[in-house]
């Protein structure tokens, strides 16, 4: 085994370990206490840039030919289907008021706090990062991936379940109001109807999410070497 696929291996699990023990309560708490919340936060940010730069330089010296299953062209061309439904679970993520981003727990005390993607999933931003990193291991079918994309995929829905925790924790109440009518898997508040569709508000995420995947399908050859189609 090349030490480039070991060194992934590391690092992937120092993003995880990195991520989730930093926004654990009582790490978190004394840093907040001692740097207060902006400084948490850049602290936070830099250790996961630094993480995930080291998990890219370490994956793109790695071997790709240790399969663990064959990669066919059925899953090959997986992501193309899965990719764009990511793409604006993200893209929604980031351009609704979302509760449980830091600064935005005002939203929960909206009349109807779950809107656009929220109706899908009260964590869009996550789900997007892991359906791209799961969709992306079933693809590639090697090791390097699976260590590479894995991490990425824990620290996305542990990470998204750990703040259900924290928020549930802090906001009490307010938070259990937003849960009760949101759903933690994407589509389960919407199928159990808990949630309606409201087409409207999905449109500005779509347009988004499909405009960058687009750029991605373009740009994919170029910034990673391999192409998509």
């Amino acid at each position: 085994m090349d030490t480039a696929l070991v060194v992934t291996g590391l690092t992937s699990a120092a993003f995880v370990a990195s991520h989730l023990g930093l926004a654990s309560a009582p790490l978190r708490d004394r840093l907040v206490v001692r740097l207060g919340e902006k400084g948490f936060q850049g602290l936070y940010g830099l250790v996961a840039l630094l993480a995930l730069g080291a998990m890219i330089a370490a994956y793109s010296q790695a071997s790709h030919h240790i399969y663990l299953w064959p990669p066919g062209p059925g899953l090959r061309h997986l992501p193309l289907l899965i990719v764009p439904l990511a793409l604006i679970l993200v893209a929604g993520g980031v351009l609704s008021p979302n509760p449980s981003a830091t600064g935005m727990t005002g939203a929960l005390d909206r009349p109807e706090p779950a809107q656009g993607v929220l109706r899908v999933t009260r964590h869009p931003v996550m789900w997007g990062v892991g359906l791209w990193a799961a969709v992306h291991i079933v693809a590639n079918g090697d090791l390097a991936s699976l260590l590479f994309f894995g991490g990425l995929l824990l620290t996305a829905l542990a990470g998204a379940r750990h703040l259900d925790q924290r928020m549930a924790a802090s906001e009490g109440a307010r938070w259990q109001r937003f849960a009760a009518v949101t759903s933690f898997a994407p589509f389960a508040a919407l199928l159990t109807g808990r949630q309606r569709w409201v087409g409207t508000e999905l449109l500005r995420p779509a347009l988004w999410g499909l405009g960058l995947f687009a750029l991605l399908l373009l740009l994919h050859p170029y910034l990673f070497g391999v192409r998509p189609y």
